[in-house]
């Protein structure tokens, strides 16, 4: 992503102080539509005139859903709101995933005289990063640098993890990031009575409301060493004692692998059986074995393993079939349950 500065602020017209202009930029699943009602709510509880729009984005993470609100104080005689934010005439941004808030500023919504931004620190990844082969993640860095010219006041966490961890999600602890900046003239208490009045899942998102709030106010919680991730275990395949006979004898050639190579391929493998069955999974241990005898240990097998990934992906596309398969698998609703604690 290429980011420049942003546009200069329009001259303050008269007609329109004491309206405040929020836009939110969500991508979907992360309860954009939500945070909007909870603001809105909030906005007219207080006395305020308000109107809330969005203008929907596309699925699958290529756009996100921009959602936008205009509000000013009950005795602004009958105020006339914009549909859609404009470039250099927006007071809070909020920005559920770090890349929004690099779109934002590139279109201008984030200027230094009056905007604040507020936006959560971690990835969800776009299409066209995930399609890259290798690592395709843009900078997040980048952003950030762009994000502490661009804005008035910046407000930085990572806002889903913070949610995650108390039981409930991303809309909540940016609700209260937004009553920790103080962008807004209401009172905390407000905000609160705004979650409760939505009457779903109250004391989760109240729980998120305090971590985002604590963030805002006291900064990013420090930084742990992250734990290493466990070993994937393979898992071993059901089935009449041929295909048992046939799954061992492909495990002991992954065994007699190069150590470097063993945990990926390992992956691959049951990445490619699982698609088909043995005798595929025997085609791709020939692919990956013919590398293997090209490469040394000089150069600690990292050809090889690479290829064990890439080799496996090539082998395993999901396409549309593939993918029907995955997500009516009874594993995967079992997961789904439990992740969403369904009673």
């Amino acid at each position: 992503m290429s980011l420049s500065l942003p546009l200069e602020a329009r001259p303050a017209d008269p007609a329109l102080e004491g309206i405040i202009k929020l836009a939110i930029l969500a991508v979907g699943g992360q309860g954009g539509g939500v945070l909007t009602n909870w603001i809105e709510g909030l906005a007219r509880s207080q006395g305020y005139h308000c109107q809330a729009t969005s203008v929907a984005g596309v699925a699958q993470r290529t756009g996100a859903t921009i959602y936008y609100m205009e509000m000013a104080p009950g005795d602004v005689a009958a105020p006339v709101f914009s549909l859609a934010p404009s470039a250099g005439d927006v007071d809070i941004i909020i920005a559920a995933e770090m890349m929004e808030a690099g779109r934002a500023i590139i279109r201008g919504f984030v200027t230094p005289d009056r905007t604040t931004l507020i936006a959560s620190t971690h990835r969800m990844l776009a299409v066209s990063e995930k399609t890259v082969p290798g690592d395709g993640m843009a900078s997040s860095e980048e952003v950030k640098a762009a994000a502490e010219l661009a804005a008035q006041k910046l407000v930085l966490a990572d806002m889903d993890t913070a949610a995650l961890k108390v039981g409930s999600v991303i809309s909540a602890s940016l609700f209260g990031a937004l009553a920790g900046s103080g962008a807004l003239p209401f009172e905390r208490a407000a905000f609160e009575e705004a979650i409760r009045a939505g009457g779903k899942g109250v004391e989760a998102s109240l729980r998120a409301f305090a971590a985002g709030y604590d963030l805002a106010k006291n900064g990013e919680e420090p930084k742990v060493e992250a734990a290493k991730p466990a070993r994937q275990e393979i898992v071993r395949p059901a089935g009449p004692d041929m295909a048992q006979k046939a799954w061992a004898s492909l495990e002991a050639k992954v065994a007699a692998l190069p150590e470097p190579v063993r945990e990926m391929a390992r992956a691959g493998l049951q990445k490619v059986v699982d698609f088909q069955d043995t005798d595929y999974g025997a085609e791709y241990l020939g692919r990956l074995e013919s590398l293997v005898s090209r490469d040394s240990a000089e150069k600690d097998y990292e050809l090889s393993r690479e290829a064990a990934k890439y080799i496996a992906n090539a082998m395993a596309y999901d396409d549309v079939i593939r993918v029907a398969d995955l997500k009516t698998r009874s594993q995967r609703f079992d997961r789904i349950e439990t992740e969403m604690q369904v009673k």
